[in-house]
């Protein structure tokens, strides 16, 4: 009997110490710090030229605050709310400049906050049921006047960037991408156009005459299974852009992709196309 209560004494003092270590570590654990974890910074500012106030959200290379001296590419990205594609485009971004990737340079994201995209990304239309679906349409030419005139001269005074900068949009936004590319082609370096919605005011974009380019630009046209129009428009597209020997142009059509989900894997593949093919071809 003396034994057992010995056994009993000391799986009591085991369980007492046992427990007692748990409820430290547990005191610890809720002491510990909690931070918020950011991927960049927002910032809004009046546009004179839109008169509203507009949001960016901004993604900067890891390296940014390191190397002092150093200026990065800009990449702007049309639907670039924080509930939009910001997130998801600013992580191809960061992945992609992991040394073991090496897949483009370190690069600034400026995600464009919408406010009226419908406004923002078309150009007035004689369509009706444009009209009518879009009641707000036709803004597309203050938006390009902000983007030139206000947002790129806003961002090169407030970070270090060099003059290569590329535009990503897709849907209306490979619309207004597009627009800006027939209109104003020297305002990006690169251009990628995922699902251009060039069926807005019945295809009158692509047989208006194109604006001369006078320095070499990259542009990427993606499509998936999206319709007869929208494949259509999209092949239309890359035929006249092959047509110019200063566009160097490529095309993927997403056969497994289609409207909504064809952003992403585009976005990879067109910087795929733009940096590392060039990089393997002068391997050769």
């Amino acid at each position: 009997m003396t034994f057992m209560k010995k056994i009993y004494g000391f799986l009591f003092l085991f369980l007492s110490l046992y427990t007692f270590s748990i409820a430290q570590q547990n005191e610890t654990i809720a002491t510990l710090k909690t931070v918020p974890f950011t991927i960049g910074e927002t910032r809004t500012f009046y546009s004179s030229e839109l008169e509203e106030n507009r949001t960016i959200n901004v993604y900067l290379p890891l390296s940014y605050d390191k190397k002092k001296e150093a200026s990065y590419p800009v990449i702007y990205l049309l639907d670039g709310s924080k509930d939009e594609d910001f997130i998801h485009i600013a992580g191809i971004v960061q992945f992609g400049n992991f040394p073991w990737i090496d897949m483009l340079p370190e690069s600034i994201v400026i995600g464009i906050s919408n406010v009226d995209r419908k406004r923002d990304f078309t150009y007035p239309t004689t369509n009706t049921k444009d009209k009518e679906d879009f009641p707000t349409t036709g803004g597309s030419a203050a938006f390009i006047s902000f983007l030139e005139k206000e947002l790129q001269s806003y961002v090169a005074n407030t970070y270090r960037v060099t003059e290569e900068r590329t535009l990503i949009g897709q849907s209306l936004g490979g619309l207004l991408a597009t627009e800006i590319l027939w209109k104003q082609p020297t305002l990006f370096s690169n251009y990628i156009i995922v699902s251009p919605s060039l069926w807005w005011d019945d295809n009158s974009l692509l047989p208006k005459e194109r604006a001369p380019i006078t320095s070499p630009t990259k542009v990427y046209v993606a499509v998936g299974k999206e319709g007869p129009y929208m494949e259509s428009a999209a092949f239309s597209l890359i035929g006249a852009l092959k047509e110019d020997r200063q566009i160097t142009s490529s095309f993927t059509y997403f056969n497994g992709q289609d409207h909504s989900n064809i952003l992403h894997k585009a976005v990879y593949e067109a910087f795929v196309n733009f940096y590392t093919v060039e990089e393997e071809d002068g391997k050769e």
